[in-house]
């Protein structure tokens, strides 16, 4: 609930999930303790808090997987794919496993988990040190593994893409990563839901220039969609 608000009523809590006040807040006082959530009077909000992705897999599920199965139809046979870690990219990896012969690089420990399995998919995991938040590999490891490395087609997951801003995400040491990772590729493709779009969270990725195409749903902000066209950038809805 608070992924998808941004901030909780303790009345409203008890109310939907049938418990006690008392209940909620001491649910809402344990999940503080683990930095999932900030309390505030009466309640909590997300803040700046970047909220675990187990815990944002099911957000917007069904707009997720048309743009990954959207995004999966720009990959031929054989072609050398780049996917960073976020639950778009987990969706696109998904539809991935039931395509042709590909090669996915990545540094997403749970998108590797996905594909390892898989015979068609020839998988090339970063080093770098595990985010526990986003499940990726990060830092100079996975920047090293990348240099060495020439993508046909990266999917990119952020936090936010702007006009202005570009693309960002919560953390510097994952954008610098993911920076490498565009860099590498011929073309760069962002896969975000449409709660994305607009946003500008702390540490910048690259600028929209650097990315040839975003893929988005049919719930985007139709003003925030001209801006970005504006600017020259493709943008996919769907």
């Amino acid at each position: 609930m608070l992924g998808e608000k941004g901030s909780v009523d303790v009345a409203d809590l008890a109310l939907d999930l049938g418990v006690s006040e008392a209940t909620v807040r001491r649910d809402l006082r344990a999940l503080a303790n683990q930095r999932l959530l900030e309390r505030a009077h009466g309640g909590a909000v997300s803040g700046a808090t970047e909220l675990p992705v187990r815990y944002r897999s099911g957000q917007a599920h069904a707009e997720k997987l048309r743009i990954a199965r959207a995004a999966a139809e720009r990959v031929a046979e054989g072609d050398v794919v780049a996917l960073t870690g976020g639950t778009t990219t987990l969706e696109v990896a998904r539809c991935l496993a039931y395509r042709g012969e590909v090669s996915v690089v990545t540094n997403a420990l749970n998108i590797g988990a996905e594909l390892a399995v898989r015979p068609n998919v020839k998988l090339i995991m970063t080093g770098g040190v595990a985010r526990g938040v986003s499940y990726e590999l990060v830092g100079p490891l996975a920047d090293a593994t990348l240099d060495k490395i020439n993508i046909d087609i990266a999917f990119v997951g952020v936090d936010g893409i702007e006009r202005n801003a570009g693309l960002t995400t919560q953390n510097e040491t994952e954008a610098a990563t993911n920076r490498v990772l565009i860099e590498r590729s011929r073309k760069a493709i962002v896969v975000a839901d449409s709660s994305k779009l607009g946003r500008v969270v702390f540490a910048g990725i690259a600028p929209v220039s650097a990315i040839s195409e975003l893929i988005t749903d049919a719930g985007a902000d139709p003003a925030e969609v001209d801006r970005l066209r504006t600017a020259g950038l493709t943008v996919t809805v769907v």
